[in-house]
């Protein structure tokens, strides 16, 4: 049985529309991020799972059971807010208790509860401290503890960790997989942050102006990225595009560039099934990391250094290339200069074609 169905859901504001007929069905255990940029509809689709907003149309079902008419607190939900929303004159005990303590539920009960998800959430020596005197990461420790509790059906976490900083969010990440994994609880989280969505999700729903872009597990989104968009969207530094037209060299596939500056780019043969695409124009998607560096004929594109970025464990280098920009992930001790020539290989099965006008994945 599904935990979470959504048939043709929208939300419009006046004569905006910020969702558009999004159909989803999580199983049970699921783990999906809605991911996308700002004003996308993704936090917008959460509250309405929750109840918080009202559809224009389209029907919610969690479990067996519609739910479009019933209130938030008889859902069987529980929401994680970017905003901890811990009550400051409560100990931490009574925090993470205070919704059971409301449903009549008995002290004993309530304090077992208490206990054993301040001990999975490692804040079981905080319990007599208020929220003033916790860090950013123990108070959100503190507003999982209390969704734990309540045992929902699923869970709804609203950028949870954007407070935080960059370390904190690394730990918290692995506390929310740990989490999961434990519970293993239905779970609805939204983000802006592709490297969350990777790292946690069991699929990734891609949104952009109120519309799903892909549905898929996190290595399919980012291997074979439906458009150019989600292609751009995930992944840092993001997909080099290059614009050009299909030909055929003997026995390779080449991309010869548009611009002021136009060139050759031999493609990977394994890569390269594009029969009919001859004399296409098409935009060529490679990842920085599906680069390595080449000499003489071994090279399929060459290019002019421009930036070169060391990182520690590789080094970006940016080249200008037929009068586009490509960025390479290469290795830490490649020892290169701005303003050198510079040889490129493209790792085989490692390119994505999209379609200048559409956008959309080509093959």
């Amino acid at each position: 049985m599904s935990t979470l169905t959504l048939n043709g859901v929208r939300k419009s504001f006046g004569a905006m529309d910020v969702l558009q007929s999004i159909d989803l069905q999580l199983e049970d255990g699921e783990f999906l991020v809605l991911l996308g940029p700002s004003g996308c509809g993704k936090s917008t689709l959460l509250n309405i799972v929750a109840g918080l907003e009202t559809p224009t149309s389209g029907d919610i079902f969690i479990g067996d059971k519609r739910v479009n008419d019933v209130h938030p607190k008889n859902r069987n939900i529980a929401m994680v807010f970017q905003s901890y929303a811990l009550y400051p004159t409560m100990p931490v005990e009574r925090n993470i208790g205070f919704g059971l303590e409301m449903r009549g539920v008995e002290a004993d009960t309530r304090k077992r509860a208490v206990d054993g998800a301040a001990r999975m959430l490692q804040v079981d020596h905080l319990l007599d401290r208020k929220p003033g005197q916790l860090s950013g990461g123990q108070r959100q420790r503190v507003a999982m503890g209390r969704a734990i509790v309540r045992e929902p059906e699923l869970f709804l976490f609203d950028e949870p960790l954007s407070n935080l900083d960059a370390k904190l969010r690394a730990e918290m990440r692995t506390e929310i997989k740990r989490l999961h994994n434990r519970l293993g609880t239905t779970v609805v989280y939204v983000t802006h942050d592709q490297i969350e969505a990777m790292t946690l999700g069991t699929r990734i729903a891609v949104m952009k102006g109120g519309v799903i872009q892909q549905l898929a597990d996190p290595m399919t989104t980012y291997e074979k990225p439906a458009n150019m968009f989600v292609a751009g969207f995930i992944g840092s530094p993001s997909m080099n595009f290059v614009n050009g037209t299909l030909a055929r060299d003997g026995d390779h596939v080449v991309l010869q560039t548009e611009g002021r500056e136009p060139t050759t780019i031999r493609l990977p043969r394994v890569a390269a099934n594009l029969d009919g695409l001859d004399g296409r124009q098409v935009v060529l998607g490679v990842r920085p990391e599906s680069f390595s560096a080449a000499t003489g004929d071994t090279a399929d594109l060459v290019g002019t250094i421009d930036v070169v970025e060391p990182t520690g464990p590789d080094t970006l280098v940016v080249l200008a290339v037929g009068g586009q920009t490509i960025t390479a992930r290469l290795g830490p001790k490649l020892t290169v200069s701005t303003g050198e020539t510079l040889g490129l290989t493209i790792h085989p099965d490692s390119i994505s074609l999209f379609d200048p006008k559409s956008g959309g994945r080509i093959g």
